[in-house]
């Protein structure tokens, strides 16, 4: 399964990666620890985050 990592995090080891398959998160540094998550809180963080974004 392959990992992406934010645009934004300008090609730092320091960030968190999300599975393809939006099932799963993973702190770059500690690749090995993976965090299960719903499809629901993915797109509810993805949607917090945004909307703060705006805040800025």
């Amino acid at each position: 399964m392959q990992w992406r990592k934010s645009s934004r995090s300008g090609g730092t080891s320091n960030c968190v990666e999300l599975r393809q398959d939006l099932a799963a998160v993973r702190d770059t540094k500690r690749p090995g620890v993976v965090l299960p998550v719903s499809r629901a809180a993915v797109r509810a963080l993805v949607a917090e985050v945004s909307r703060r974004s705006g805040e800025l």
